[in-house]
């Protein structure tokens, strides 16, 4: 599972190979949670569905991928980082091709559940794979680095699926994942083979189950309960259940002998503190930008590239200062980073309120966007930073599992939400209601990591409480 002997040989090529894999990777992983945004509209269009097939195309992938994370995280600890690597990477192809091909908005659903499963596999053991091979500046600058250049799948994802929408199919946007994967594969075979899994390893099936009904159920209660309304037993049964089984979950990780989510990580300040910050920034980043692609189409008359476009900015500015913002973070601490940047975004978001109805990209649009990326660039390759390095590196896969899986879960349940806060049609004031939200959960966050995150942690504190 480390790198040694190939770092004694080479390790300059070691290390910008390893780099590559892992930002390959976790982008694949991270594109199809965005990239399908602006083909919603196109995909309805074809196989019938209002916003709650939209939600469902959407969400179907973040449950599984939240749910199923957490044990990618083990299995990438106890059986290695290139294995599940590897058979993450054959398992996402399989399942975009089953969403390319798919003929009805059912087949499309569940397909996208299976890529949300291969999609688990590939983050954890991505930045496990820099932890093992990286180590102090050079970490903080790989770390920003990877950041730089996964986080732009927030917002290229609208742009690369606007254009394959425009100019061929939707469908497209999962066929075009088999160029990457193939990529990365032939990468991949170059790094050494894993060692040996330990005799006394084990999976934590009854958790893995456990925690995707927990997500599954309080999920579908969130989007159907505009069919069905919250008094209805097809609400009330699955969200009652959903939060019995999340609660059986906690007890569960707490008692047994290897759990895939380690509830003593949560003893770190550093990692309980940025993943609370990681649950309201996340949750802001998957709403706002899926509202902004989907009014920008369905009441501003955008095309599906022009959506796409909106968010380039933020695309640009990642791109160019991720990197120089993880090494600042590294020589002087995280904090004040982890602080500014999301207030920085928020008030992007509170600039977007300028947005009337005749949506003027230049003078209501841009501005906010500009904003709003620069403050998240400013944030992402400290937070992961942060609660990373509070870690042992030998328990970094599961450590980076739990904080996607964090990220992820508070994605998917804001999209979930989404219905609630801007109501049955996504109008314009739908949509001042959603910028609102998105700037109040932002800001939260930076005040959360301006109050509780260390800029110094001691390692052998973090080790011995990890």
């Amino acid at each position: 599972m480390r790198f040694n002997k190939l770092m004694t040989r080479s390790p300059a090529a070691t290390q910008r190979l390893v780099l590559v894999i892992a930002v390959l990777a976790s982008f694949i992983a991270f594109l199809d949670g965005t990239v399908i945004n602006v083909a919603l509209p196109a995909i309805t269009r074809e196989l019938g569905g209002g916003i709650a097939t939209q939600q469902w195309v959407v969400d179907a992938y973040l449950i599984t991928l939240g749910g199923i994370i957490l044990l990618a995280g083990s299995l990438s600890d106890a059986f290695g980082r290139k294995r599940v690597l590897f058979w993450g990477l054959l398992g996402f192809a399989v399942a975009s091709v089953l969403c390319a091909v798919a003929p009805t908005a059912l087949f499309l659903i569940g397909a996208r559940g299976l890529q949300g499963v291969a999609g688990a596999l590939l983050v954890p053991s991505s930045l496990a794979l820099i932890f093992s091979t990286f180590s102090g500046s050079g970490q903080a600058r790989a770390i920003g680095s990877w950041t730089a250049w996964t986080s732009t799948a927030f917002v290229a994802g609208p742009l690369i699926g606007g254009l394959l929408v425009d100019l061929s199919s939707w469908r497209l946007v999962f066929g075009i994942n088999l160029v990457p994967i193939a990529i990365t594969l032939f990468l991949l075979a170059r790094l050494p083979g894993d060692a040996a899994a330990d005799a006394d390893t084990r999976v934590d099936i009854v958790g893995a189950v456990l925690g995707v009904l927990g997500l599954a159920l309080p999920v579908f209660a969130l989007i159907e309960q505009a069919n069905f309304g919250w008094g209805s037993p097809v609400i009330l049964l699955p969200l009652i259940a959903g939060v019995l089984c999340f609660v059986a979950f906690l007890l569960h990780e707490k008692r047994t002998r290897a759990p895939m989510m380690p509830l003593s990580l949560f003893q770190v300040r550093n990692f309980w503190v940025g993943n609370v910050a990681t649950t309201l920034i996340y949750a802001a980043l998957s709403l706002g930008t899926f509202i902004v692609a989907v009014f920008l189409q369905q009441f501003g008359g955008y095309t599906a590239t022009l959506a796409g476009l909106a968010l380039l900015p933020v695309s640009i500015l990642s791109i160019a200062l991720s990197g120089v913002v993880g090494a600042l973070a590294g020589r002087f601490g995280p904090r004040l980073f982890m602080c500014l940047g999301p207030i920085t975004a928020g008030i992007g978001f509170f600039l977007l309120l300028r947005v009337d109805a005749n949506v003027t990209y230049l003078s209501q649009v841009l501005p906010g966007v500009a904003i709003f990326g620069l403050g998240l660039t400013i944030t992402v390759a400290p937070l992961t930073s942060a609660i990373l390095g509070a870690i042992d590196s030998r328990r970094a896969g599961i450590a980076s599992a739990v904080n996607n899986a964090v990220s992820r879960v508070a994605g998917l349940v804001a999209i979930a939400a989404a219905s609630i806060i801007v109501g049955p049609v996504l109008d314009l004031d739908g949509f001042h209601r959603a910028m609102i939200a998105t700037a109040l959960l932002l800001v939260g966050g930076g005040i959360v990591s301006g109050l509780g995150i260390q800029n110094s942690v001691s390692a052998p504190e973090a080790k011995l409480q990890a």
